[in-house]
């Protein structure tokens, strides 16, 4: 990648090493222009937020795709891939977990006396980046760095209501600001989830307390309900640092 970036490099003067090699930053704007709600670009748009003449977007979008950051889709527009996924993965997976996510989740599950997970969204998975055993012995079990479906249970349909997914359940998960499955994923397992945001009001993850159904009916969830978006709420407001608004002020759609 970086080889076909210094070609690009070569041919433009301003690149110095105080502003850093003008090609990566180039390429760095291009990524920086998707938002949170496109789930793909064309070249025109990706030339009018970046500047860029179309020629130099396209030139940097296939040497992104290279090494996929970047993947072109059958009617030409252009899509953030797997890579780029990848680092947003690692970033929410390793900031301020152990000084902020884990004691936000042990609140949670003392309050709750369940099990208390953070997923993050990693392509077409939820990706389990930090979890705190609930105190029973009885519970429901997921391994660090597992990866599950986006489309069965709360929290990776919270992750995609929040990420912009039309239609029902989503319109209405984004209505309440959470969900509740039983025994969606696993017959056996219910939960209830809520969103958590970063800066500038972007998706960061979600945040799930679950355990046996047996245990966690849905009156029981319901009860649950306030603490759970209470502790999403403080971990939004972590997230941006403590200077945006709090749990009430959440938006109800991406």
């Amino acid at each position: 990648m970086f080889h076909a970036m210094n070609d690009i490099a070569q041919d433009d003067p301003a690149a110095d090493a105080g502003e850093g090699v003008t090609a990566v930053r180039r390429a760095m704007r291009i990524l920086q222009a998707f938002g949170v709600q496109d789930a793909h670009l064309s070249l025109a748009e990706l030339s009018r937020r970046t500047g860029y003449h179309r020629s130099t977007v396209l030139r940097l979008a296939r040497t992104l795709a290279m090494d996929d950051y970047l993947a072109q889709r059958a009617d030409g527009t252009w899509r953030l891939a797997r890579a780029a996924g990848w680092l947003g993965a690692c970033y929410q997976a390793t900031f301020n977990v152990h000084d902020v996510v884990e004691p936000l989740l042990r609140e949670l599950s003392l309050a709750t006396g369940e099990s208390a997970t953070f997923y993050v969204r990693e392509g077409n998975q939820r990706i389990c980046v930090v979890r705190v055993e609930g105190p029973k012995a009885i519970r429901h079990h997921v391994r660090l760095g597992a990866g599950l479906p986006l489309d069965r249970g709360s929290p990776g349909r919270v992750i995609l209501a929040f990420s912009g997914e039309p239609g029902e359940p989503y319109e209405s998960i984004r209505r309440a600001g959470y969900m509740m499955s039983l025994g969606e994923r696993d017959a056996e397992v219910s939960s209830i989830s809520a969103p958590v945001y970063g800066m500038n009001w972007a998706l960061f993850g979600a945040i799930c307390i679950s355990g046996p159904i047996s245990r966690l009916s849905e009156a029981v969830l319901t009860q649950h309900r306030e603490v759970v978006l209470s502790v999403a709420g403080k971990l939004s407001r972590a997230m941006m640092g403590g200077r945006q608004g709090g749990a009430s002020a959440r938006p109800m759609s991406p």
